[in-house]
């Protein structure tokens, strides 16, 4: 049977507490593994904290979401560091997030970078390699999210580490493969039908129409839902529903 993982960025919007909170925990009963931001861009400990639990309550997997530290433009504005000072910023994330996780008894399962430092690394063979050394120092059998046919994931395969590549059910892309700019206005889909079938192509055909009309191969493993997007309770449903209806199984990607 076809299987796809579903995840989902969470814990990013502390200052609508409790509502964000309550939308994480609805989304949590759609998806296959969740991203949880690690204080950088967004969260805290006590948020970290409850969303572990929720996830091992439902049999999430539970990932990493490391960032720059730029809460001011939530982690999505770019920043030029050294390769040193990424591993380090990246480390810190990734530990404090494994010792909760361990705290309940359970394992990190994955890492994925936020924002700009995804979209960065995603073309920058020096991130990419300071990223995935630092997840690999840390514990060889984490797995390390991607964008689909980006330097992340060879860096992530070079290193030692095993890719998951990663394609968006709420955004468009470029030609060349990589995500249509946030400042563009064809940047996101927001309408739930055209997600779901966005997703069903991606999975289906290896392919994806980008904001062009141009229709270019991708290699879709797991598929992300952004927990701060305006309808995503309702493109996790949509999302969740269009899978099983076309006979794919949703389930995080195993360790080596």
């Amino acid at each position: 049977m076809l299987s796809i993982d579903l995840n989902c960025d969470m814990g990013e919007s502390t200052y609508l507490w409790p509502y964000s909170i309550e939308i994480d925990f609805e989304l949590i009963k759609y998806v296959s593994s969740v991203n949880i931001a690690c204080g950088y861009h967004a969260g805290d400990e006590d948020t970290m904290k409850l969303l572990a639990e929720s996830a091992i309550k439902n049999n999430v997997a539970i990932g990493a979401h490391p960032s720059f530290a730029d809460k001011e433009n939530f982690g999505r504005s770019n920043m030029y560091l050294l390769p040193q000072r990424i591993y380090e910023i990246v480390s810190d994330q990734v530990i404090l997030l494994k010792q909760i996780v361990e705290s309940f008894g359970q394992k990190l399962h994955h890492v994925k970078p936020h924002g700009a430092l995804y979209n960065m690394a995603a073309k920058d063979k020096l991130i990419a390699d300071a990223i995935c050394k630092a997840v690999r120092d840390i514990d060889t059998e984490i797995i390390l999210y991607g964008l689909s046919g980006s330097w992340l994931i060879k860096a992530a395969e070079e290193t030692g580490l095993k890719p998951c590549s990663e394609v968006f059910a709420d955004r468009t892309y470029n030609d060349d493969g990589n995500l249509t700019p946030r400042t563009s206005p064809k940047a996101l889909i927001d309408n739930a039908d055209q997600s779901a079938k966005q997703v069903l192509q991606m999975i289906n055909n290896e392919a994806v129409v980008t904001s062009s009309g141009k229709r270019i191969s991708i290699k879709a493993e797991t598929i992300c839902i952004h927990g701060d997007g305006s309808h995503a309770i309702e493109f996790a449903k949509k999302i969740h529903h269009a899978l099983l209806q076309n006979g794919t199984l949703i389930k995080s990607p195993d360790f080596f």
